[in-house]
């Protein structure tokens, strides 16, 4: 395995005319949970996409090794709606997976089945697997996206704001698998907007279209780190610090366990 899962020197990202993410400079370790936060706007998707191979830098430099290997990286998106014409059901979404290794046309082999299956289990949505994509809920179809994810077996894994507004059972279903991922010796990359979702992963990275800061999240998601990215909308309480995010976003995060319903 890569001894670094992505480096950055100078990198410059844009989304469209506007600037995402300015002059930074960071080395991923290969096999560590890494999480981006930081307000609404500040680079975590473009970021991703970046890692993935979806966005060009505008300048400097952004090294991921994965990315030479056909399928070894792998994205998940937040769940969108599905366009209910489209007729697909939750286990051929979840087969595409395997198209990233065996091309559209490959037939897939007993391992590829295998996988997906696998993916679908650690999910729970194996019961669903004939279901059509659009008749699940929010909550399900996200769990397929990322048993999708999972059955890739990629060496890096993306995800982005995977749990946001999610139930319980399948917010702990997918930090489960990304701590599993991690375990296996595999890099995920979570975004994220709540801290104690941040805490959990072995180093944060907080952005306010530049990196604030890059370490520990003991080091990381401290007071003056998060005034810096937030500016007055940190409050300060007994339990911890409160992160009040961009209004019309209405999140709230925080280091014990106040999160917003969105």
């Amino acid at each position: 395995m890569h001894l670094l899962a992505a480096s950055a020197s100078d990198l410059v990202l844009a989304y469209g005319t506007r600037a995402a993410l300015g002059g930074a400079t960071f080395d991923l370790p290969a096999g560590t949970a890494v999480s981006l936060i930081g307000p609404n706007g500040s680079g975590k998707s473009t970021l991703l996409r970046a890692l993935a191979g979806l966005a060009e830098p505008r300048s400097g430099r952004l090294d991921v090794p994965a990315r030479q290997t056909r399928g070894a990286v792998a994205l998940v998106l937040q769940t969108t709606d599905v366009d209910r014409t489209l007729p697909v059901t939750v286990r051929e979404t979840v087969t595409m997976a395997r198209y990233a290794t065996r091309g559209p046309f490959g037939r897939l082999r007993p391992a590829d089945r295998a996988a997906v299956s696998r993916g679908l289990e650690r999910m729970d949505v194996a019961d669903l697997a004939g279901r059509q994509l659009h008749e699940l809920s929010g909550g399900q179809r996200q769990r397929v996206l990322v048993a999708q994810g999972l059955a890739q077996e990629a060496e890096l894994l993306l995800l982005d704001e995977p749990v946001t507004g999610l139930d319980v059972v399948s917010r702990e279903l997918i930090l489960a698998a990304v701590a599993d991922e991690r375990s296996a010796g595999r890099t995920v990359v979570v975004s994220t907007h709540d801290l104690d979702d941040a805490r959990r992963a072995d180093l944060v990275m907080l952005l306010a279209n530049r990196v604030v800061a890059f370490g520990p999240p003991d080091e990381v998601l401290a007071d003056g780190p998060l005034s810096a990215a937030y500016g007055g909308r940190v409050l300060r309480v007994p339990e911890g610090l409160i992160v009040m995010d961009d209004p019309h976003h209405d999140h709230v995060d925080s280091h014990d366990h106040h999160r917003a319903p969105t």
